[in-house]
Formats: C-alpha cells, sequence, structure tokens
C-alpha cells in the first residue's frame, strides 16, 4: 500500500457522498464533500495525500475521516444522524452517530495543523460538539448554552481551531448530552506528534477504541436513554463479540492501543500473554520515570488511556475488560443464583404448562451456551463466539489479539485461527491420582480437641468502668 491514498477512492470505497441536510447549494460548493460509511468491517489506515506524513491508526470495525486541504486548513465534515448499527450478526441497533455509523468516524491530525470541522446536524433535536481534551478557544469547547448556541436540526455549524498538543481525545455532544451520548454519539481524535518527540515512540501498529455501553431491551433496536447503572450491552467501537474484529498483528511488532472511555463505570482493560507501559493519557504522553509494566489498566469514565507492547509470542490472546459482567450480552439483572438446586421434579411440572419453559444457572451459566434457547428477534446471545475448541462463552467487551510471524507488514486482516506446536495444548491426564501429601500429616479431629484441665482454674471477672480524673 502506497504511504498517500487516494482521497477519493477511500471516499468511494466507504460508500460515496451524500448531501448536507439543508446546507444551501452555495454554501455546499464550499464544504467538504461529506463521506459515509454504514461497513462494518475494519477499514485499513488512511495515510494523508497532503500536509505533514504521519503512521495512521486502525479503528476496529470502524474508519478514519478524510480531510480537504483548503488555504493550508485541514477541513472535515461530521454529519451527525440517525444510523442503524449492527452491534454483532444477527443484531442491529437503532443508534444516532455520525457519517453513517456509531461511532462516528475516526479523525487524524497533526501537532500545529489548523483544523476547520463542518457539522451538520441531521438529528431530529439540536446538538453539538465537544472536543474532549484539546486546548483551544473558549468558543469552539462546543458546550451549547455556555460556549455556543445549540445546532438546530438541519443547520451546519462550523468549528476551528489549532491542534496545540499530541496525543488521542474524543468528542461528543454537549446539548443533551444524557440522550445523545446514550444513544451513541462519540468518536476518536488522534493528533499525531509533528516530527519526532522524546516520549512518544514510533509504532508498527497503532489502534483506537472508543469504549461505550447501551441498554437494550431484548428483542427491541433502541437503548433506553435513562439507564444510569444496569447496561446489558458493553461495547467497542460500538460492536460485541463475536462482532468485534480481532486486532491483528506481526511478531515483533510494536503496538500501540489507544483506549477512551465514554460509558458510565470503569473498564479495567486486560491482555492476556504480554505485558505493557501506559505511555500517555487525556493530559498527553506519560514522563518515561512515570511508567512501569502491567497486564491491566483501569480506564475511569471520561478518560483515555494509551499503552504500548512489543507483541512477541505468538497466538491468539484474549483481550478484554475484567469485570466479567462486561463480557456477556444481553444481560438480565434479576436472575436469582440457583446453582445446586434440583430443578428436575419442578421442571417437569412446569413444562407441563409451559412447554418452553427452561432451567436457567443449575449448574451454573455455562450450559446456556449450548441451549437452542428461543430468543426474540433481534437479540444478542448472552454468551457466545465459537473458537477453535469449542465455545469462547463470552460476549460484550471481548476480543483477541492475533500475533503470527507470517502476518505481513502493514496486513490487518485476520490470519484465522492459531496453530498451536505440537506438545504446547493443554491435555487431560487419565492416569492414576495420588492422594495429597497434606492428607498424611493431618490429624483427627479428637485429637485436635482441646483437653481439659488438670486442675481447677479460677478467673476473677470484672466489668470495666470509667476513670474520672
Amino acid at each position: 500500500m502506497s504511504s498517500r491514498r487516494d482521497f477519493m477512492k477511500y471516499a468511494t470505497m466507504t460508500g460515496g457522498a451524500v448531501a448536507a441536510g439543508s446546507v444551501s447549494r452555495n454554501l455546499m460548493a464550499a464544504l467538504p464533500e461529506p463521506v459515509m460509511q454504514t461497513e462494518v468491517t475494519t477499514m485499513p489506515p488512511l495515510y494523508p495525500d497532503s500536509g505533514p506524513d504521519y503512521n495512521p491508526v486502525v479503528t476496529p470495525n470502524s474508519w478514519t475521516l478524510p480531510f480537504r486541504m483548503r488555504n493550508n486548513v485541514k477541513e472535515f465534515h461530521l454529519i451527525a444522524e440517525p444510523v442503524v448499527r449492527e452491534m454483532t450478526p444477527g443484531f442491529n441497533a437503532n443508534l444516532w452517530g455520525y457519517n453513517g455509523q456509531s461511532p462516528g468516524p475516526t479523525i487524524e491530525v497533526v501537532e500545529g495543523d489548523r483544523v476547520r470541522i463542518y457539522v451538520t446536524n441531521n438529528l431530529p433535536e439540536h446538538t453539538s460538539i465537544h472536543w474532549h481534551g484539546q486546548r483551544l478557544p473558549n468558543g469552539m469547547d462546543g458546550v451549547s448554552g455556555l460556549n455556543q448556541p445549540a445546532i438546530p436540526a438541519g443547520k451546519t455549524y462550523v468549528y476551528e481551531f489549532v491542534a496545540k498538543r499530541p496525543g488521542t481525545f474524543m468528542y461528543h455532544p454537549h446539548g443533551d448530552e444524557m440522550v445523545q451520548m446514550a444513544m451513541g454519539m462519540m468518536g476518536s481524535w488522534v493528533t499525531h506528534p509533528k516530527g519526532k518527540h522524546k516520549l512518544i515512540s514510533d509504532v508498527d501498529r497503532d489502534f483506537c477504541v472508543i469504549m461505550n455501553a447501551y441498554d437494550i431491551v431484548p428483542g427491541a433496536a433502541t437503548p433506553k436513554i435513562m439507564t444510569m447503572l444496569d447496561f446489558n450491552l458493553w461495547s467497542w467501537n460500538s460492536r460485541i463479540f463475536p462482532g468485534l474484529d480481532s486486532f491483528n498483528v506481526r511478531q515483533g511488532d510494536k503496538v500501540r492501543m489507544r483506549f477512551g472511555n465514554l460509558t458510565m463505570t470503569n473498564h479495567p482493560i486486560h491482555l492476556h500473554g504480554h505485558e505493557f507501559v501506559v505511555t500517555g493519557t487525556d493530559g498527553g504522553p506519560t514522563q518515561t520515570s512515570a511508567r512501569q509494566w502491567e497486564v491491566t489498566t483501569d480506564i475511569a469514565v471520561g478518560q483515555m488511556r494509551q499503552f504500548e507492547f512489543v507483541a512477541d509470542e505468538p497466538g491468539d490472546w484474549a483481550f478484554h475488560c475484567h469485570k466479567s459482567h462486561h463480557t456477556m450480552n444481553a444481560m438480565g439483572h434479576d436472575v436469582p443464583t440457583m446453582i445446586g438446586v434440583d430443578h428436575s421434579g419442578m421442571a417437569q411440572q412446569i413444562g407441563s404448562v409451559i412447554p418452553d419453559y427452561m432451567v436457567m444457572g443449575e449448574r451454573g451459566m455455562a450450559d446456556m451456551t449450548e441451549m437452542e434457547m428461543p430468543l426474540p428477534d433481534n437479540t444478542a446471545k448472552m454468551m457466545t463466539g465459537d473458537g477453535p475448541f469449542g465455545s469462547v462463552e463470552m460476549g460484550g467487551m471481548f476480543s483477541m489479539l492475533k500475533v503470527r510471524a507470517d502476518q505481513p507488514r502493514g496486513d490487518y486482516s485476520d490470519p484465522g485461527w492459531y496453530e498451536h506446536p505440537p506438545g504446547t495444548i493443554a491435555w487431560e491426564y487419565t492416569g492414576e491420582l495420588d492422594q495429597p501429601a497434606r492428607f498424611k500429616s493431618e490429624v483427627s479431629s479428637s485429637s485436635m480437641a482441646p483437653s481439659k484441665p488438670t486442675e481447677t482454674v479460677e478467673f476473677d471477672v470484672r466489668k470495666p468502668s470509667r476513670r474520672l480524673g
């Protein structure tokens, strides 16, 4: 792939252009042509065709927004609009987003760039955009009513500022924020350093993820916007496992992960098989002296964490939020714990009245992955996704880091399942089991009982009293 991609080819590949709502024809001549994308596949990196060069990011199950250079200004065009997002095969959600998707496309610029963003509002209500973490003029900060009038439905507003510092940022509404963010309106922003930076290293692969959450009743498609805590769909880039693409890298690649959290709770992001170093936060790159090796990093609400590692262990490595409820789909929060309860007689009796009655949780929840339980249309299964050895029993915020020695440089396609070298897979032991060594040293319970005293013992019990001085 050339280091300079033709933007018109990219626009065609991502679905072509559409008109910007009620904007007049004369004004449209001055606007950058809006590019739309409805595909859920991971789009390849978008190399710049003008301005300073940089190594672009890849946003899993999403894409990067093309820009137009005009009088040394990078111009982008965002369309705020209702979208339909396939969150996993067989389950679509009615969301709000930008340019055909939720989350919106990633915006990439270079430190020092003057940036102009046209925002056309095709929502049924007003909106605005806050450029989360950016240094900019107060009137460009995007809080409707405080920094600007809200953007009315059918209108286009312009934001313009200089990208002053490198790092990973986010964008989201600051008008009717509770509703619009609950509906999926958000996106990633990456400002690359201008030239070499002592705290920002060069990497081979650079990934961008926005974490979001939804409460969608099984069988429905539109999120409940009043939910504060009990979300049932936890997603990366508005996708849930098994609909999340894997992170595919070449063995020996230096990899950077950029995670932003716009959910209502924190997420401890955990990577198997590797250690990583947190190299950046919302405030910018971390000082070298403050960095330490981790396998899990906690990302609070409204925060971004950037971490890096060398992918030197081949295999298919689990990569997920370590809150176990966040790796399940369509969760019910009122299901009682029935582990160890024998339902056999009761299930038979209830089954005579309710033919579809099914026992849940008698031996844990793993059986749910194999049951052909009737579900409402347009419902994501709770625990699903098949691996080479059976069900992975995961959902939500779960994906894989796939490391391959033969993955071509710059190739982000899925290499398939890992072929384990002989003798490197856990196996069943069928021999005799020795008694645990601890049994030999244990004494009987009777010999451990306290012995009776050989002589009378007197106790002088006194009630404590408060001394008055």
